[in-house]
């Protein structure tokens, strides 16, 4: 047999009807108004068993023969999809008719056979057909494995994936698929940055498969660099070849350049406040520059000016300088308070990066530092304080090399996979440095979706959506040095905000550090999400890892316009401490 995908069938059901009632009246049978159905067959069948063809056939013995009965009957069984021919006989028997249905069956499967895929192999789509070799052709189940496949592309991202044609010759199935690929990526409607700023940023060459995932995600990147107030979409397709798409980008681009003022206010650190000049596409480059003050009892002066974006042949960069000028701070010693101290130190700073890797998964970052920090007026203290910090003033110049994994999953709208760090930092009495010392340190976080467990556990009914997961975050962070005492402003230090939320900012420091942090994100709405956490870490200089200080706490995020904002209130040994902030703390 040959031909294609859609056979075709004969039903001459009236005709026969006509030359059966001209039969029956030129050999003058006798026959009521009601023509009797006798017997009800079926042949031309060698593999479909005859009990499932007439499953489906509606005319019975003992009843009336009925032409749109017969004609439906003939539908039915060519429904089925096993056959490529469908009709029906009537022979005039003694009491009225025999009708038999006349079948020809589609050829047996052979082989099935695929051209044009290159995303899977052919084995892979094959996982996806039921119909096998050795069977019956059935174009109803056929149509039904094609639909699999066309799904399976979609669910990867290749919605534009289509099946073009289907031969059959005899019992050889050829199936060919289209893949459409890029074409031209054109961009239009900046007029201040710079085109392979945008560019640079779809990731999607010519002549690569089409991907809506990976390119949705990559508007995603790209919208998000705050270059744009909107970021529209064309596709086009090739004059010189149908299968190939050509991508329209069209942005809309706004201010980058914003004046930032800051108030604030802390129990101990009393009122500041301050002004801040921050342009994220300086020139038009995707630079980012920023200059600004804080005024107050920490008050602090910098300017910075980087080069983010980073690939196997881009370097990002980033240098700057940082002035601060902090009074009546408190001085801690194993948890407990002091005394009172000033501090004045100049920064400067400057650094260089890089990804490396087939899937750029992997990226370095070295950073020279140079620091000039006094510590001086030590007042109010506490009846015989330990003084473990006046002493460490002076100038420091240090090299930091920090090497990072990500294998976070790229194309999702939250965070999910694994992204690791590991630094060295090492100084050296050089360029006026006074102190040589070599520490080191590791971190990974970890951040793992529940919506499938949760739904193993307990019925959410759709409670979290997958765009919008309950998402198990963990970090944890080690470090160390060699010297087992490091000057004051060198050693890792514990408390606040961003590290044990139940203590003051660096109630614990040395030269060693452990830290834990876990949270549990549960989304409420949208925007809105509450956390559980806890969090359990200590530094000090003599380290003993089975002294451990912790604390638990619940906080609230909250999507806006400006940022994530972010709430804590966490318990911790002595007392409770409340947080505002940006952003999630890792």
């Amino acid at each position: 047999m040959s031909g294609r995908f859609f056979g075709g069938r004969a039903a001459g059901v009236v005709l026969w009807l006509l030359v059966f009632l001209m039969f029956l009246a030129c050999c003058g049978v006798a026959f009521a108004a009601e023509t009797m159905v006798m017997s009800v067959g079926v042949r031309g069948n060698e593999r479909v068993v005859s009990d499932y063809i007439l499953g489906v056939v509606e005319t019975r013995p003992g009843e009336p023969l009925e032409r749109d009965k017969l004609q439906s009957d003939i539908d039915s069984i060519y429904s089925q999809g096993f056959f490529s021919f469908v009709d029906a006989d009537l022979t005039a028997v003694p009491g009225g008719v025999s009708v038999v249905y006349s079948i020809m069956e589609n050829p047996v499967v052979e082989e099935i056979t695929f051209e044009g895929n290159t995303v899977y192999k052919s084995e892979v789509l094959m996982r996806e057909v039921f119909t096998q070799p050795g069977s019956v052709f059935n174009r109803v189940f056929f149509r039904n494995d094609l639909d699999r496949i066309q799904e399976k592309y979609r669910k990867d991202g290749y919605v534009m994936v289509r099946v073009a044609d289907v031969d059959i010759n005899g019992g050889r199935i050829k199936v060919h698929i289209v893949e459409p690929r890029v074409g031209d990526v054109i961009i239009q409607g900046n007029r201040r940055t710079k085109t392979h700023v945008i560019r640079r940023e779809i990731k999607l060459k010519k002549g690569d498969l089409f991907n809506v995932t990976r390119f949705r995600h990559q508007l995603g990147t790209l919208q998000g660099k705050g270059y744009f107030e909107d970021v529209n979409v064309g596709f086009d397709v090739s004059d010189h070849d149908p299968d190939v798409l050509n991508l329209i980008l069209t942005v809309r681009e706004k201010k980058t350049q914003s004046i930032g003022i800051n108030v604030g206010y802390g129990s101990e650190s009393g009122l500041s406040g301050g002004l801040t000049y921050t342009d994220t596409n300086f020139s038009g480059l995707g630079h980012q520059f920023e200059v600004g003050f804080d005024e107050g009892q920490e008050a602090r002066y910098w300017t910075t000016y980087s080069s983010p974006y980073m690939d196997r042949e881009t370097y990002a960069w980033r240098v700057g300088v940082t002035y601060r000028d902090f009074t009546d701070r408190y001085y801690y010693h194993r948890e407990k308070k002091q005394f009172e101290y000033d501090e004045t130190s100049l920064s400067v700073f400057a650094g260089l990066g890089k990804r490396f890797g087939r899937a750029e998964e992997w990226s370095w970052f070295f950073t020279l530092n140079w620091r000039d920090t006094d510590y001086s007026d030590p007042h109010n203290p506490i009846e015989d304080y330990y003084n473990d910090l006046t002493m460490w003033g002076g100038r420091n110049f240090s090299g930091e090399l920090q090497f990072t994994l990500d294998k976070r999953e790229p194309y999702l709208p939250y965070q999910k996979g694994l992204l690791w760090d590991t630094a060295l930092e090492q100084a050296v009495e050089f360029i006026g440095g006074e102190y040589t010392y070599l520490k080191y340190w590791t971190q990974a976080r970890y951040y793992l979706p529940l919506n499938n467990l949760l739904n193993e556990v307990v019925d959410v009914n759709g409670m979290w959506s997958e765009d919008n997961p309950v998402i198990l975050a963990a970090r944890v962070r080690v470090g160390s040095a060699l010297d087992s005492d490091l000057p004051a402003f060198a050693r890792y230090s514990l408390g606040g905000m961003n590290s044990l939320r139940g203590y003051h900012s660096r109630t614990f420091e040395g030269s060693n550090v452990i830290l834990g942090n876990f949270e549990l994100r549960v989304p409420v709405q949208k925007s809105f999400e509450v956390v559980g956490f806890y969090d359990v870490g200590n530094a000090d200089n003599d380290m003993d890892w089975g002294t451990l200080h912790d604390n638990y706490g619940i906080g609230l995020r909250v999507k806006t316009p400006m940022g994530l904002i972010r709430l804590d209130y966490a318990t911790g040994a002595d007392e409770n401490r409340t947080y505002f902030g940006f952003g999630q703390m890792f």
